[in-house]
């Protein structure tokens, strides 16, 4: 199976770049050189392929597109000329109704089919015990073949539609991360020394969550909050849970702070006694 990473040499291209070396040869196509030196690098813009580029599109199985929100179609709908029936065409962004949308009439053009990918981790860990997003838009044998391979590698392929992908993942990742954000806002006014020498270990945990999202890349993280179609509701909702639990602190209702509590706690059901069983794992990791 021969492969084209499109932004091979950014930490998600790399991670496809090592999947696929599995299976065939990789080209890689960036801005830069590709770190991983067993693919081909081509330096160049996606977004205004050149001759070198379009050639090695049209002798590609699979193209991957590992790249941002604001010029994945943009480089496939460049490329699209140069893509032969049956190629997958794949992208791993972390919204997927739009770029599904585009790419669906991409393929009905050229024959091709394409494939939906969100790794649910950071590329440096690994596919190994990690879980994967896959929406299978137009689905083949390429399609199959590759998430095999996923599969081989270890992860755990969840597969879902592009509009059940990004209502999950604006409760996983959007919500998750504003409330980090919301937190690490508040914190931004106190002594960072004096906060971390104290800090029990929920607080030195969300501290590590809030250095981790801020060290990160945040035009991946602006793409979760601003184009996701769900991710405002799931954020309106933290807002109306943080105003709830104002209420009830400022009255002094005891009896309905502890009836509220429970009634979240009873919705982890079988899963709650694993749940914190991990998080006294990770505690015990925190200092």
């Amino acid at each position: 199976m021969n492969t084209v990473v499109v932004g091979g040499a950014g930490q998600v291209g790399r991670l496809f770049v090592r999947l696929c070396l599995q299976h065939g040869p990789v080209v890689s196509i960036d801005g830069g050189a590709s770190l991983v030196h067993e693919a081909e690098s081509v330096t160049g813009d996606a977004c205004a392929p050149d001759q070198q580029i379009l050639e090695k599109i049209a002798a590609a199985d699979v193209v991957i597109f590992a790249l941002p929100e604001h010029v994945a179609l943009d480089a496939a709908t460049a490329c699209a000329a140069a893509v032969r029936p049956g190629t997958l065409l794949v992208e791993t962004l972390s919204v997927q109704q739009g770029i599904t949308r585009g790419l669906t009439a991409l393929a009905e053009e050229r024959g091709a089919e394409v494939c939906g990918l969100n790794p649910m981790f950071a590329p440096a860990l690994g596919f190994a015990g990690n879980s994967v997003a896959a929406i299978r838009v137009v689905d083949g044998p390429r399609t199959a073949a590759l998430l095999d391979l996923i599969g081989s590698a270890g992860a755990d392929v969840v597969e879902l539609s592009a509009a059940d992908h990004d209502r999950t993942a604006a409760v996983m990742q959007a919500a998750t991360h504003a409330a980090v954000l919301a937190f690490g806002s508040v914190v931004a006014g106190h002594d960072m020394r004096t906060l971390i020498t104290l800090a029990p270990p929920p607080h030195l945990t969300m501290l590590a969550l809030l250095a981790r999202i801020t060290g990160g890349n945040l035009d991946v993280y602006w793409d979760i909050q601003a184009a996701n179609p769900d991710a405002a509701e799931a954020r309106a909702a933290l807002s109306e849970a943080v105003t709830e639990l104002d209420e009830l602190a400022m009255v002094g209702d005891r009896g309905r702070f502890q009836d509220w509590v429970r009634r979240i706690g009873d919705h982890l059901g079988a899963d709650g006694p694993r749940l914190r069983d991990r998080c006294a794992e990770l505690f015990a990791l925190s200092r």
